[in-house]
């Protein structure tokens, strides 16, 4: 089987270009690829559209990718948390672009974009300005809003174990958006805690299959997001 290991996470996020679509997985330490993160505001990528389920936290991570003025878009469904402040100082000041998504249509759309689902009808958000512009077809007696699947040129992921084919194990919440993400884009990166040998993973804990998986870099010790955003650490 081909290993698809790579050394760095610069190495690993060398080709994203200019205008890239990116997924990023989340829900806070557990699936937040944040050392990629980093290394992708290294590589300086620039008008990146990012999907993710807030804007980012401090100035660490996505907060700082969209600090240093990288990404022209967001797709999510928070972009205002506990700790948010890059996000919502460039939105008022009409730097960043947002489209609100609900956070199960958001899921959904993902996961209709792996599947090959073009679009599909959902009643969330009917009657709200969220449904402004969008098709809207009665069903059953029951009015649906029109809502396109999601695809992305990239994913950056983070799990807890992988084979060096690319198969992968979670750890607890980061199995919320980031098994989804990776069926639904091009090329699919993932920081591992531990990669192991082909062979080395029980099948049966394996979420996502290498088929999924494209680049694979071991982050030994990850950044601890809460930690440092109570130092008020920023990057770079």
């Amino acid at each position: 089987m081909m290993n698809k290991q790579v050394s760095s996470t610069e190495l690993a996020v060398a080709d994203i270009c200019d205008g890239a679509t990116v997924m990023i997985g989340g829900f806070g330490e557990a699936g937040s690829p944040t050392e990629l993160i980093h290394a992708l505001i290294d590589q300086g990528a620039r008008d990146l559209t990012i999907i993710n389920n807030n804007t980012g936290n401090g100035e660490i991570g996505l907060a700082a990718l969209i600090g240093n003025h990288q990404v022209a878009k967001m797709i999510c469904p928070y972009p205002r948390s506990s700790h948010s402040k890059v996000f919502p100082k460039l939105y008022r000041a009409g730097e960043i672009e947002l489209e609100l998504v609900p956070q199960g249509t958001l899921a959904e759309r993902i996961r209709a974009g792996g599947a090959g689902i073009a679009a599909f009808y959902t009643a969330t958000t009917v009657g709200t300005v969220l449904a402004k512009g969008k098709e809207v077809r009665t069903i059953k007696g029951r009015d649906y809003v029109l809502e396109y699947a999601l695809k992305a040129d990239v994913a950056l992921i983070k799990c807890e174990q992988a084979d060096r084919s690319g198969n992968l194990i979670y750890n607890k919440t980061a199995r919320n958006f980031n098994p989804l993400m990776c069926t639904a884009a091009t090329t699919t990166i993932v920081q591992a805690r531990k990669v192991v040998a082909i062979g080395a993973l029980d099948p049966e804990q394996v979420i996502t299959p290498n088929i999924f998986v494209d680049q694979i870099v071991e982050v030994q010790e990850p950044l601890i997001d809460a930690e440092l955003i109570a130092r008020g650490r920023c990057y770079p």
